[in-house]
């Protein structure tokens, strides 16, 4: 299925093309079946609009933030700041460089969308499982996340 948020555009096209050594997210990417979670996602999980009518963002993509998240110890910001600075974050996720993309609220409303379905710990399970059966072990990492805010002291 294609759509504005997965359809390829001529950057996605370009950073394709780029020799870049293979990634962790790369790899990660060629180990797990994401057909088999996309296939609980698509049974449960049911939002095709926003509340304001807009086309939801795609279950798959929004999970794999979720992952990102998890495993690089991201806020929801850090993860919205992230996805927009990162080009292997959006490479991962499935996103288009020219497309629209999550805010921290919505991956937050995502995130709660599944835990109130019940498949939220289900669904990292199986990819625990899948991590595991290719001999990998995946364990959570930090990136700093530094804000700059104005004080009232002086200096």
């Amino acid at each position: 299925m294609t759509d504005k948020f997965t359809t390829l555009s001529f950057a996605d096209y370009i950073i394709e093309q780029r020799k870049q050594p293979k990634t962790f997210l790369d790899a990660v990417n060629q180990i797990i079946d994401f057909k088999s979670v996309d296939r609980i996602l698509t049974k449960k999980y049911k939002k095709t609009k926003s509340a304001d009518g807009r086309p939801a963002y795609p279950a798959l993509p929004m999970f794999k933030l979720l992952l990102l998240q998890r495993w690089y110890n991201l806020s929801d910001p850090g993860m919205e700041e992230a996805l927009n600075d990162r080009i292997s974050f959006i490479r991962f996720s499935g996103f288009s460089f020219a497309s629209p993309l999550p805010d921290h609220s919505t991956i937050c409303r995502f995130r709660n969308n599944l835990l109130d379905l019940g498949i939220y710990e289900k669904l990292f399970e199986q990819i625990n499982r899948q991590l595991e059966s290719q001999g990998m072990l995946v364990k959570e990492g930090a990136i700093v996340d530094a804000t700059i805010i104005e004080s009232s002291r002086r200096p």
